[in-house]
């Protein structure tokens, strides 16, 4: 019985590997967004991704959807949309005499929200309170979302006129934020060449699209994941990542003064989960103190607040992450 369940997560692994594969031949130059964005779907979170146009986080996200047997939806945020474009609306039926809820693009299963900070606060709680209960309410009933739900929320860091920016506790709701840059040169090479072959329309130059996974399939890698292996030495590391962060460890008084609020226990949770899921990636049971540190930034970088003597310094949470990772001692 055991071998057999070992075979079936072997088999799942093979299959993200193919996946991956199959990603990367289309989201050319961005590894660590296709590496995040799989680290996400199986750690069950959501993502905001950071970064100039044009560098595939549409394409990115877009494709992975293309395969899995899930439905996609991107809302283009700006300042007068509504949270019921988002949640949906009851709508009246006069022929019938009764309201008929019609669903908004949160009940499919993954969602890109392109340029978040665009739209008013309104419109970016009812998206994530949507992220963090997995249901909306609307017309005084409440609608369960899909089992199986990923948000995308992008923003745009060039154009700061016209935005909304998240407030640092809701932000507590990603469970990565990815920053991305541009590809190099010999990737913006291929990226042009995949883009001639499109134009011409060689669909099958935009690369395989045999590898289609099931939800249950996806459902399965999450439940493996959570039986990946991790041991008390790597476990109490992680949890002295985040005491430093609150200074209230030894390790983390030379930070003390540049944080004014540390990781929450969102946090704690969010780096057991995507450690977990890279060290699954990685065709391991077990998790080491390297799964923890790779994705250490991007879990911590939203949730870290700099003091003011941190921002007089040109500090960033991105930057206060990466020197707690330099003050705590891996095992």
């Amino acid at each position: 019985m055991q071998s057999t369940t070992e075979g079936a997560v072997s088999s799942l692994n093979a299959r993200f590997a193919s996946l991956r594969e199959a990603l990367s031949t289309r989201v050319i130059g961005q590894p660590g967004l296709v590496h995040r964005l799989l680290v996400a779907l199986l750690a069950d979170g959501h993502l905001l991704v950071e970064g100039a146009p044009g560098l595939a986080k549409t394409t990115a996200i877009k494709t992975l959807a293309q395969h899995l047997e899930v439905s996609f939806q991107r809302i283009q945020f700006t300042p007068d949309l509504l949270p019921a474009d988002l949640t949906g609306t009851d709508v009246f039926r006069p022929q019938e005499g009764r309201f008929e809820f019609q669903p908004g693009p949160l009940f499919h299963n993954f969602l890109l929200a392109d340029e978040v900070n665009r739209a008013p606060a309104k419109v970016q709680s009812a998206l994530l309170e949507a992220m963090g209960e997995r249901q909306i309410t609307a017309g005084g009933r409440t609608y369960p979302l899909p089992r199986l739900f990923l948000v995308m929320a992008t923003q745009n860091p060039i154009e700061q006129e016209g935005t909304y920016a998240l407030p640092e506790a809701q932000l507590d709701r990603f469970l990565l934020q990815v920053r991305i840059d541009y590809p190099e040169a010999e990737a913006e090479a291929r990226i042009l060449q995949l883009a001639r072959a499109q134009a011409r329309g060689e669909a099958a130059a935009a690369g395989p699209c045999e590898v289609r996974l099931s939800e249950d399939e996806v459902l399965a890698a999450r439940r493996a994941v959570l039986e990946v292996h991790m041991a008390p030495a790597v476990e109490a590391y992680l949890l002295e990542l985040v005491q430093a962060s609150r200074g209230r460890s030894r390790y983390g008084t030379a930070l003390q003064p540049l944080l004014a609020y540390g990781a929450s226990p969102r946090a704690t949770i969010a780096l057991d989960r995507t450690a977990r899921a890279n060290a699954w990636l990685d065709g391991r049971d077990y998790v080491t103190p390297e799964d923890v540190r790779e994705l250490a930034v991007d879990v911590l970088q939203h949730r870290l607040l700099p003091s003011y003597e941190a921002q007089a310094e040109g500090l960033d949470g991105a930057e206060l992450a990466r020197r707690l990772l330099d003050q705590v001692p891996a095992p």
